[in-house]
């Protein structure tokens, strides 16, 4: 990196902290700590970071923590699904207004999220929320009842910077994983594995820390995990369990589902697992093996506390290297929310934002598969950088003079999600257009924090300045020489580095 890119504001070490933990943090090291670990950030919530000590940031960072939303959730989400006598009396065409009630509620339940991600005072809550999203992943395709998977990101966020070890049985027990997966259908007799290989291969060991024998046995563990027919709740049919004994990763017992979790949590391997995918999302596409270690150690001693393998993992050298900066992609997600909070963008209804999202290959509450979104450098390809600076473009065509009072503000962030389904009915239709009429940016307002108006044309410490706020890394394309502010912004943006954190 070039040495303008960086100033230096470092100090003595204190007497009782590591060196790099107590090196102070410039503006520089402050964005960066605040895009990863959540997104990017206004500049009124970076100067509070400055000048202080890393471990101070980090532990600021942290205490931000919550485990409720913001914006209530919509009401339908408390209500329960039809029993098994009313579907029964459903004729065609009611069976057919179910489905697609259930498809418009899986749009405002996505439209919800979005707005909770723009609102929210703790984008790490929710960046954390999104990571166990992908890591226990769960979708639309085999999850009819949006009500469930709402209720699973509900027991994400409450767990997200929690007890590991309380949310793996959770999610476990979860009605919606227990669809995806099919350990409602898994019964004595006739055992369904396919929980049982998740649970080891995605959520906890890894890939080849296990034998095909440790799944058999380990499904028929959870035998007995079922949901009741009418209300989809997770029930307990003793009637249906394989009480007989079982052998797991060489441990052998008459075995409930539970005991089998614990017995992967008793694995050294699942807090290194664990903590490599965390280290993958927050600081680099290769873990350094000695520091990962220290990492999982700490978390295993901690009995798997989010929160300490994550303060742990942030106050890791690697983390704060300069050859770590800019290497990872960011998701369409962090994207789209990172570029809206940053720059302030006012916006109405969010389901343009959340089908933005899934056109660039993020669908939420819709992954892939099990493995949930592959991420890093598979977010890029031609159609999707493209579309990238296509939602860059919308937002320069939405600039205005003066900003209006913002809709998300604090007063609108406790309004009912409700409210989207209503906005999506004006602007059906409408398109390219809904996303451009939905946004709007006060670019001169944007620019004044810089001394500058959209017309000017910037001095190169203006330059310099605007690069270090908006990008990791300096620019990769050349920009006009003499193009003005709007302008110059406008090329940081569409440079490829714009996509990196």
């Amino acid at each position: 990196m070039s040495e303008t890119r960086r100033h230096s504001s470092r100090v003595a070490p204190q007497a009782n902290a590591a060196p790099d933990e107590a090196t102070l943090v410039d503006a520089d090291d402050a964005r960066h700590l605040l895009v990863r670990t959540g997104f990017a950030p206004r500049a009124e919530e970076v100067a509070p970071y400055v000048g202080l000590a890393r471990a101070d940031a980090v532990a600021r960072v942290l205490a931000t923590a919550r485990t409720e939303p913001v914006v209530p959730m919509p009401a339908w989400v408390a209500q329960l699904p039809p029993s098994r006598e009313q579907r029964r009396a459903w004729t065609p065409e009611a069976r057919l207004a179910e489905q697609r009630e259930r498809g418009a509620h899986y749009d405002e339940l996505r439209a919800w999220w979005v707005r909770e991600m723009l609102v929210t005072p703790s984008p790490l809550t929710e960046r954390m929320t999104l990571f166990w999203h992908g890591h226990f992943a769960c979708g639309q395709d085999k999850v009819g009842e949006p009500r469930l998977m709402a209720a699973q990101n509900a027991t994400l966020r409450r767990g997200a910077l929690g007890s590991f070890a309380s949310m793996l049985h959770a999610v476990a027990k979860d009605p919606a994983m227990l669809l995806y997966l099919d350990g409602a259908s898994n019964r004595k007799g006739r055992p369904n594995e396919n929980f049982a290989r998740e649970a080891m291969e995605l959520f906890t060991l890894g890939e080849g820390q296990y034998t095909q024998r440790d799944v058999t046995e380990a499904a028929r563990a959870y035998t007995g995990w079922n949901l009741d027919p009418d209300t989809s709740a997770f029930v307990w049919r003793a009637d249906l369990h394989d009480d007989g004994e079982k052998t797991v990763l060489g441990r052998t017992g008459a075995f409930d589902g539970d005991q089998v979790l614990d017995i992967l949590l008793a694995q050294p391997q699942t807090a290194r697992y664990v903590c490599a995918k965390l280290w993958r999302e927050f600081v680099s596409p290769q873990p350094d093996d000695a520091q990962l270690s220290d990492v999982a150690d700490r978390f295993r001693a901690s009995r798997y506390d989010v929160k300490v393998a994550l303060g742990a993992l942030l106050l890791t050298p690697a983390f704060w290297d300069e050859a770590n900066r800019g290497v990872l992609v960011s998701s369409p997600v962090e994207f789209i929310i990172g570029t809206m909070r940053r720059f302030e963008v006012a916006y109405g209804d969010t389901l343009p934002l959340a089908r933005r999202s899934a056109a660039l290959g993020e669908n939420l509450f819709y992954p892939p598969n099990v493995k949930g979104w592959p991420g890093g450098a598979a977010w890029i390809n031609s159609s999707t950088l493209l579309s990238r600076k296509q939602f860059v473009d919308a937002l320069f065509r939405a600039t205005e003079a003066a900003r209006p009072a913002k809709p998300h503000a604090a007063s609108e962030a406790k309004k009912s999600a409700a409210s989207d389904l209503t906005a999506n009915a004006a602007m059906n239709g409408a398109g390219r257009n809904a996303m451009q009429g939905g946004m709007r940016f006060d670019l001169d307002g944007w620019l004044a924090h810089f001394g500058l108006e959209a017309d000017t044309v910037p001095a190169l410490s203006a330059q310099l300045q605007m690069q270090h706020a908006v990008l990791p890394l300096a620019p990769v394309d050349a920009i006009a020489a003499g193009s003005n502010a709007g302008a110059y912004l406008q090329a940081l943006l569409m440079d490829p580095v714009y996509q990196l954190k």
